[in-house]
């Protein structure tokens, strides 16, 4: 008989029929938020639970579909401050409305009608569906406001979105030292990573940081100064350009606007004499926050093929390192952000072009290395990191774009060029012969 009871009118008395009564409303909860409300409580509010179950199971439904099938709309949405905005609004709409049905659920239940053997696994399953259900939707919320930061942070709010030159995106890469014993910034790792707009395949071409005699073409304004290439000896290395624009900010006077400044804007007239690209935009990474960026992702791992090599200190008068603060082991390291910058940085035993090819070790190592669940996990620090770290003149409106070439290049092998002795000549440079190989290895890695 005690099983004929309404459910909204039950018999308070029959506390078999009230546990059963009482489980039928948790389960409901769960699984059809405001059903519970409508059967047992108020239906209004019953109403506006299932209305917004049903919103919230289509638009899972849309991006499980999406994420299997056509991921051009969720990274849309993931690089879109507007679309993040609606997320986060409604990511705490429906975290609020699931504590105020979950609470009011629990009042419904009339726990102590119950059989008191159930009373205690009848509040803490509500406590545990509590947090299972509203956590996951609150740490999305706080993920998208995260996201909403960076974009805006570390982003240009530019709609236009350069187009590819010849098929390719190629983008300025600038590692910055701003060390104690420096005047300012300076650039000592240069490259320009090369991508076919289609197919995602990278080519890295790197550039040394004492390349002699940079040519500019007849657009540039350091064509107007220096004609027949930067050529002043030894105080006119290509890493010097990004100071000498800094105090010649008059030279660019639109970089400021653009997202960039006149040190950036001199580099990138350079590197596109050096290699005939044009060079849509920029990356500039500060070498100290980039430590922080590795620890955010939890480290790198590289192969040190160099040997031994020192972390800080000099050398003696016999050219042997002193006041070492530790060593860098041969063989394969997993490396944490501040052994990570000093393998990048390491001189003693090496050169300049050794240090190239550890520092280019390093980008790709961050370029391949990481998954899309590492990053998720590790969201907030990233994101920290990356506002710190890194300056870019790419516009938010080319970020979807750009993260599904980064998709594609992931899965694919980085082609590498190294503009270095003895294959180039650094001091004597023959910009011609550079231009023609550069060519070569970004049609080759289209092809």
């Amino acid at each position: 008989m005690s099983t004929a009871l309404p459910v909204r009118n039950p018999d308070l008395g029959s506390e078999p029929f009230m546990t059963r009564r009482a489980w039928v409303l948790v389960v409901l909860n769960v699984l059809v938020p405001g059903s519970a409300q409508v059967l047992a409580g108020n239906r209004r509010l019953g109403r506006i639970g299932l209305a917004s179950t049903l919103v919230f199971w289509a638009v899972l439904v849309v991006v499980l579909l999406s994420a299997l099938f056509f991921r051009r709309p969720l990274i849309e949405m993931a690089t879109s401050v507007v679309a993040l905005t609606v997320v986060q609004v409604y990511l705490v709409y429906f975290a609020v409305l699931w504590v105020v049905l979950t609470l009011d659920t629990l009042r419904l239940l009339r726990i102590v009608r119950t059989n008191p053997t159930s009373r205690g696994f009848l509040a803490g399953v509500m406590a545990l569906l509590l947090f299972v259900t509203v956590g996951p939707a609150a740490w999305g919320a706080y993920l998208s406001g995260v996201q909403h930061g960076l974009l805006n942070d570390l982003f240009t709010s530019q709609a236009q979105a350069a187009d590819p030159v010849d098929g390719r995106y190629n983008i300025l890469l600038l590692g910055g030292d701003a060390g104690a014993d420096r005047t300012g910034l300076r650039p000592d790792s240069i490259s320009v990573a090369s991508i076919d707009a289609e197919t995602g395949a990278a080519t890295l071409i790197g550039i040394p940081r004492n390349l002699y005699n940079s040519p500019f073409s007849e657009g540039s304004p350091l064509w107007g100064v220096y004609p027949d290439g930067y050529s002043c000896g030894d105080d006119c290395l290509i890493s010097y350009l990004y100071t000498y624009g800094e105090e010649h900010p008059e030279l660019y006077p639109d970089a400021e606007q653009n997202g960039s400044n006149a040190g950036v804007e001199a580099m990138r007239d350079a590197v596109s004499g050096v290699t005939g690209l044009t060079l849509q935009y920029y990356v500039l990474i500060d070498m100290e926050g980039f430590a922080q960026l590795i620890d955010a992702l939890g480290g790198i791992e590289v192969d040190n093929t160099e040997g031994r090599l020192p972390i800080n200190g000099g050398v003696d008068a016999a050219g042997e390192p002193i006041n070492v603060d530790g060593w860098i082991e041969p063989g394969r390291q997993t490396l944490d952000g501040y052994h990570a910058l000093w393998y990048a940085r390491a001189r003693h035993g090496s050169d300049d072009y050794h240090r190239m090819v550890r520092q280019r070790e390093v980008q790709q190592a961050l370029l391949t290395q990481f998954q899309p669940t590492t990053v998720l996990a590790k969201f907030q620090a990233v994101a920290s990191a990356g506002v710190q770290t890194v300056d870019t003149d790419i516009p938010r409106g080319a970020l979807s774009a750009f993260v599904e070439l980064a998709l594609k290049t992931k899965g694919q092998e980085i082609g590498d060029l190294e503009i270095v002795p003895p294959t180039y000549d650094n001091v004597y440079p023959d910009y011609t012969i550079i231009r023609a190989d550069v060519a070569a290895a970004t049609a080759s890695a289209a092809g």
